[in-house]
Formats: C-alpha cells, sequence, structure tokens
C-alpha cells in the first residue's frame, strides 16, 4: 500500500508517469475507472480549490465521496484522538484524502490508516498534489521541465506549496531565484536540500527587477493563518504586489502562477494578460489529482 504524503514519496520517474497521466484525463476527463471506490475527504481547516478539486476528481473517477470540511461535526470536537479517527474513516474507505493544521499530520495518519492516505496540505510542511498540477502546469506552459529558470515569491517560509515544488522540481536541473523579505525567507533546510542537490539558487527582495529573465514566477500569499501575531501579518502582507506593467519586460513565454488564493499579491489588471496562468493551473488541479489516484489505486490502463 502506498501514500502520498510528501512529494518525496514518488520517485523521478513516478512524477512523470502520474503528468503523462493526468494529460489523458485532460483530454477525456469522465472516465468511470474507480465506480467501487469510496473516497473519505476530510479537511481539518478550510479549503475551496483544493477540497473541490478532490472531489471533482473522485466523482469524474466514478467513485463516491463522503467526509467533512467542519471539524466541529465530528467526534474530534468531543475529545476522539486523530488515531482513533483515522482507523475508524479507513474501515469505512478505500483511500482518505486528508489537510491537516499541524506538521507530520498526514505522515501519521498514513502510519495508521489501512487504506492508502493523499496528504491534501498538513501546516507549512508538504502539499504533493498542488505540486503536481503545478509541475503538469508548468510542462504544459513551457513544453518541458527541464533546465528552467523559476523565481518564487512571497512567503517561503510557511509556503508548503513552496517546499514540495522546489524539492519536485529539483529532479529537472532548474535554476532558483527565491524573492522574500528575511522575516519569510526561504528555511536552511530547503538550501541545504538544494545545495546537497547541487541545484543553483539565489535569494533578492526586490521583485519587479528580478523577474525578467525567469521563465516562470511563482507568487505566493502571505498566510495570516500562520502568524502567532496579527501586526507581524499587517507588517508583511503587502510586502509584494505583481503588477501588469511589471510583466511588460519579462520573456515572451513566462508564465505566472499561483497556488491561490490571492489575497492582494498579484493585481487584478494581471488576469487579462496572457502571462497569467493561475486560474488555467488551479483547473489542471482535477486532471493531476485523478492521476494521483488512480496511481495510489494501481490503475494504469486508462
Amino acid at each position: 500500500m502506498k501514500s502520498l504524503v510528501s512529494i518525496n514519496d514518488l520517485s523521478k520517474s513516478e512524477i512523470v508517469e502520474i503528468l503523462d497521466m493526468a494529460a489523458l484525463f485532460e483530454a477525456e476527463p469522465n472516465r468511470r475507472l474507480a465506480e467501487d471506490k469510496v473516497v473519505a475527504s476530510i479537511f481539518f481547516e478550510p479549503s475551496t480549490r483544493t477540497r473541490l478539486s478532490f472531489e471533482t476528481a473522485i466523482n469524474r473517477l466514478g467513485a463516491r465521496v463522503i467526509g467533512f470540511s467542519e471539524v466541529s461535526n465530528t467526534s474530534l470536537s468531543k475529545g476522539e484522538t486523530l488515531k482513533d479517527t483515522i482507523t475508524m474513516i479507513s474501515n469505512y474507505t478505500d483511500m482518505i484524502v486528508m489537510r491537516h493544521p499541524l506538521e507530520g499530520s498526514v505522515r501519521y495518519a498514513s502510519e495508521v490508516s489501512k487504506v492508502p492516505v493523499i496528504n491534501a496540505g498538513d501546516g507549512s510542511n508538504q502539499h504533493p498534489t498542488q505540486t503536481l498540477l503545478d509541475m503538469y502546469s508548468i510542462r504544459k506552459t513551457q513544453g518541458s521541465l527541464d533546465g528552467l529558470h523559476i523565481t518564487m515569491a512571497g512567503d517561503l517560509k510557511y509556503g508548503r506549496t513552496v517546499h514540495s515544488l522546489l524539492m519536485a522540481m529539483s529532479h529537472f536541473r532548474p535554476a532558483f531565484r527565491f524573492i522574500a523579505p528575511r522575516e519569510l525567507a526561504l528555511p536552511d533546510e530547503y538550501k541545504k536540500y538544494l545545495k546537497q542537490k547541487n541545484i543553483r539558487f539565489e535569494e533578492r527582495v526586490e521583485l519587479a527587477e528580478n523577474i525578467t529573465d525567469t521563465d516562470i514566477v511563482y507568487m505566493t500569499r502571505v498566510q495570516k493563518e500562520r502568524f502567532s501575531e496579527p501586526m507581524e501579518y499587517e507588517k508583511l502582507k503587502n510586502t509584494y504586489v505583481l503588477r501588469n506593467s511589471m510583466l511588460e519586460k519579462t520573456k515572451p513565454g513566462m508564465k505566472v502562477l499561483h497556488p491561490l488564493p490571492r489575497v492582494g499579491e498579484i493585481s487584478e489588471d494581471v488576469d487579462s494578460n496572457p502571462k497569467a496562468y493561475y486560474f488555467n493551473q488551479a483547473k489542471n488541479g482535477v486532471y493531476a489529482r485523478m492521476a494521483a489516484i488512480c496511481y495510489l489505486f494501481g490503475i494504469n490502463s486508462i
């Protein structure tokens, strides 16, 4: 039984296999390949895109979905342990899709569960299916994943999508530029990871002058829910705002990605620019998640 808790649970060849499968699902999204399956969608913190994207993927595969998006409606509010909750849910289902605010919680769930578990985000740790849809979007727009220049800007400290993506892209020899204020800089553990992989990277503070030579600009929001001090969030929330005028001198094929939701870090005047790809990126999430679900179920004849 294989779970998907970290993007590092997948090898390079497995990632490519899932991306290839996602392309087939984009061409023909309604494939009832999992009609005999029940999937639990359990979200311990708010989500719009990830939860609905997963549930759309499950339904397009013909499986049934059960679960919750409010912890207050579950026995956890009565004091039930996470272990007991996961054990009980795995008795009812064939797979669990789980989001939780605590780092390591989904790994723990995968160790207790009798069925595969997919991490839909655990705190500031990992978000592997977001990484798969990001990589699918990058490959689709750039024609390849190899040797790209990728700029990541915003909250690089708590941004689990950033952490997952940089590890996955390290298979394809990219060059990274990280743009963040000192308070939200990329944690040292990820810099050490890149150095061990001999992946080039640099750190900058300014946004506008550092995106002209890049293939992908990956914007992230400053995550209010990760701050214990409201004043610290207010100080940092508008550090970077990508505006349409800033894209004039960028490469013709450059694309702007964002895991969404945005809260002001991309101006709405960017939306009509052909280089804006974040809404298409979110749509790609359905195909990538269909592929991930099928891969974990061992469904490879599609």
